[in-house]
């Protein structure tokens, strides 16, 4: 094979032998944005990628309110939300079980951290006030530090310890709101908390196995959260079960937003996940608090933001531009 093919070969994820002409066109495809994660990749674009998918997160409220609009109680939305995408997952995973030889285990493990993460948290927004669970929950950077530099030995720099100390100021600020002192402390504040401790363990988990492949991983984790949700809607909440009408009703505005828009947006903060440190990805995932309180107060008139809260808002984006510009490019092993 030819030095050109030799060095296009570079770029791809296993790709087998092929003329170079064969190479010239998947090379125009890659410049393209064809193929999302090569072998040679910026830490930058990762970073803004990553940065950019968690922000789409924070319009996670949006359709569990419009579900719940159609009379299913709270618990059975994120249920509901949760199951949709495995219409279009399983037949993936069915076809792609074979690529998880030798990783089915920490895919489980990752799984079931991840799913516990997103029911706790649901579960905490629904039993506290949304500034308590959202601030316990976004202790995260700390956890997933911790845990990079004591077991994925991850550099711990100043700029990583700025960075913290700057986005947290600004979670301070942004979740500042007098009402949330007056509510006493009760199982949503440690659900919420404990979301956050699971979900470290969960994405320091997937730099760890940073083979896991992707698609059956992601199934795992909807199977994991739709599984673990029903038990807390059915046994610990003791919810009834929706009516199938309302379940049809709520139908398309799930599948809109669970597959179309948010589950890509799913794929990409995991294998991102795999790729950058710990601390780094619990710093970026911080834009979908942003976006949860800006469109909360736009979308919510009754919960409108305050001076402070919009300073804090900017603290943290400011906290991620600390993060992006010094990317570096790396081959992926």
């Amino acid at each position: 094979m030819g030095t050109h093919a030799l060095t296009a070969k570079r770029y791809f994820l296993d790709l087998p032998e092929l003329p170079v002409n064969e190479y010239v066109v998947l090379h125009l495809l890659r410049s393209s944005g064809f193929f999302m994660f090569s072998k040679i990749y910026s830490d930058t674009t990762l970073s803004m990628a990553l940065t950019l998918s968690a922000a789409a997160w924070g319009l996670y409220w949006f359709p569990l309110r419009l579900i719940e609009s159609t009379g299913i109680e709270g618990a059975w939305s994120v249920v509901f939300f949760n199951a949709c995408p495995l219409i279009v997952l399983t037949p993936l995973l069915i076809c792609g079980f074979k690529s998880l030889q030798g990783t089915l285990g920490p895919a489980l493990f990752a799984a079931v951290m991840i799913g516990l993460a997103f029911t706790l948290y649901a579960n905490g927004l629904m039993e506290t006030t949304v500034v308590r669970a959202t601030l316990l929950y976004y202790l995260t950077p700390i956890w997933l530090t911790l845990i990079g530099v004591f077991w994925l030995s991850e550099p711990l720099t100043k700029k990583r310890l700025l960075s913290i100390c700057v986005a947290f100021l600004g979670l301070v600020l942004l979740l500042s709101n007098g009402d949330a002192v007056q509510h006493p402390l009760n199982i949503g504040d440690l659900f919420s908390f404990l979301s956050g401790i699971f979900w470290a363990i969960g994405i320091a988990c997937l730099k760890r196995w940073s083979t896991i492949p992707i698609l059956p991983l992601t199934t795992f984790i909807f199977i994991a959260t739709t599984a673990i949700s029903a038990v807390f809607a059915g046994l610990l909440f003791n919810v009834p079960l929706p009516d199938i009408t309302m379940l049809k009703t709520a139908f398309p505005t799930a599948v809109v937003w669970s597959i179309i828009f948010l589950l890509p947006c799913f794929c990409i903060i995991f294998r991102v996940s795999q790729l950058l440190f710990p601390g780094r990805v619990g710093i970026l995932t911080m834009s979908e608090v942003v976006v949860a309180m800006i469109s909360a107060a736009i979308l919510l008139p009754e919960e409108p933001m305050l001076l402070l809260q919009w300073v804090g808002a900017f603290a943290i984006l400011f906290a991620g531009l600390i993060e992006v510009p010094f990317g570096t490019r790396k081959k992926l092993s």
